[in-house]
């Protein structure tokens, strides 16, 4: 059984709601992203999304633009990601981790090799912003390969017969974009998204998780009433940027998820 199959069948029997936290590569330091990751684990963190730098990362605002900008800026490529989730695994081998970022660094390196070396350093799953599920049989078969899976993006702005085609092939979880914009905006519809959410669980072989919007403990809550779980990101990497050190960065993730986490214990 997969991790992230355990785990969100762990959350399922217990009735919790997933808090899925996102952190870039290499951001605020070369040597801070494991300490983070190992923090954001403690602090209560279901999984992990590991942010792959990119040159163009279209679908993020500001915040994480900057982020990727200062990691590649440090060189942190795709092979210091792995080296990452290897170090990583060296302590934690249950919190399952998702690489999220383009296809553009995996199409270099090909999906066959991408798929063996993700494996072998402990990744469960990808997100690519920029596959359209349309084309991603090549990528998926590969991933499969090896045990892992691609997880699939839907929005508000998805049409009917393409959510079907989404939710029917749905593995690991389905991220649900609370709303169509960057990453980060200030636009959340708790109501309007929740309303969608309810119709897209109802259809969704896996479980899906709301992203895009989601900064605190209260946003978390609010949007987790109607998911299965939330997903926040660029609120975490801007509490990140200014830390010191590993040791601080890692003390300024658990700070911000320990709230978030309480407030979907409490639903």
């Amino acid at each position: 059984m997969s991790r992230l199959t355990a785990r969100f069948g762990a959350l399922r029997e217990s009735g919790r709601k997933a808090l899925v936290p996102f952190v870039t590569a290499g951001d605020p330091s070369l040597q801070a992203t494991v300490p983070v990751l190992h923090a954001l684990a403690h602090a209560g963190a279901d999984a992990i999304e590991l942010g792959v730098p990119f040159s163009d990362p279209m679908a993020e605002g500001p915040t994480i633009q900057r982020s990727s900008e200062r990691a590649l800026a440090r060189g942190a490529g795709l092979a210091y990601v792995l080296e990452c989730v290897r170090a990583f695994r060296e302590r934690d081998r249950d919190t399952p981790l998702v690489l999220m970022g383009y296809l553009n660094p995996i199409e270099v390196r090909g999906y066959a090799r991408f798929a063996a070396e993700a494996a072998a350093a402990g990744v469960d799953g990808l997100l690519l912003v920029d596959l359209p599920p349309e084309e991603a049989g090549e990528c998926r078969a590969a991933l499969a390969e090896h045990g892992l899976v691609l997880i699939q993006l839907a929005s508000p702005t998805t049409p009917e017969a393409r959510l079907r085609k989404l939710c029917a092939d749905a593995e690991g979880y389905l991220y649900y974009v609370s709303f169509a914009g960057v990453t980060g905006a200030d636009r959340l519809d708790v109501a309007a998204a929740s309303e969608r959410l309810r119709t897209v669980r109802a259809l969704s072989a896996a479980p899906v998780l709301a992203g895009f919007g989601i900064k605190d403990a209260a946003s978390a809550a609010a949007m987790a009433q109607a998911a299965d779980g939330a997903i926040v990101g660029s609120a975490l990497v801007s509490a990140l940027a200014e830390a010191a050190d590993a040791d601080d960065a890692a003390a300024r993730a658990r700070a911000f998820l320990a709230p978030l986490r309480a407030a979907l214990d409490a639903l």
